[in-house]
């Protein structure tokens, strides 16, 4: 008797093949058009912010803050957090149960670090008296940090469910759904770290000058 795939997977623990169908299905699933809607959403919202930032850092009143070097640790945390989830991600489409549970519980644990890491930074800037009145770019520093701390806030509570349904080792009731889960959690961590590195590009580098030239102004 041949030792085929599904006899070593055994009678009750859905293999690789059918979790992969989840990479399949859950671009097209209605949690996977509503999370895209809402990053589109998101994405307009983070723009028009940028956009105000950029027309408002040229006036009289703006005064440059240097940006805290925590933001630096926080960035590599939600890089970290991202890569993880998509591992996780291809884990649960291989049936590797045990080691999607570790990798998710990991990239969330990497988000909160992420969390306490940006209140870390505004401890720093309100301790070189960069308050959140006053200046501009203090305002829209701390106006742009929280917003993206909100976003990052939603997706753990994604997370926290995600993980409340996935067993340690088992296999999960709904291994493919199991899985959709973990890819959208993935794709939102993606966005997540997308929107953080163009906020971190912005308030680290974007300077009148280079508005100016873009916009085709002296």
């Amino acid at each position: 008797m041949k030792d085929t795939r599904r006899d070593r997977e055994g009678p009750g623990e859905p293999g690789p093949s059918h979790a992969a169908g989840s990479n399949r299905n859950h671009r097209g699933s209605p949690s996977g058009v509503a999370l895209w809607f809402f990053i589109g959403v998101a994405t307009t919202l983070f723009a028009l912010f940028i956009l105000s930032y950029a027309m408002r850092m040229d006036a009289a009143d703006w005064s440059p803050i240097a940006m805290p070097w925590q933001l630096w640790l926080s960035t590599a945390l939600l890089v970290a957090g991202s890569v993880t989830l998509q591992q996780a991600s291809s884990a649960a489409r291989d049936a590797r149960w045990q080691r999607a549970h570790f990798l998710v519980l990991t990239g969330g644990i990497c988000a909160l670090a992420f969390l306490c890491v940006q209140l870390w930074a505004w401890q720093a800037l309100l301790a070189n008296r960069v308050m959140p009145v006053g200046n501009p770019a203090g305002s829209f520093f701390y106006l742009l940090t929280a917003m993206h701390g909100l976003h990052v806030i939603g997706g753990l509570a994604g997370w926290a469910i995600t993980v409340h349904h996935m067993p340690r080792s088992a296999v999960p009731h709904d291994p493919v759904r199991t899985a959709s889960t973990i890819a959208l959690c993935a794709r939102y961590w993606h966005f997540l770290l997308a929107v953080w590195v163009v906020l971190f590009a912005t308030l680290g580098w974007l300077t009148p000058e280079i508005v100016r030239a873009i916009c085709g102004t002296r």
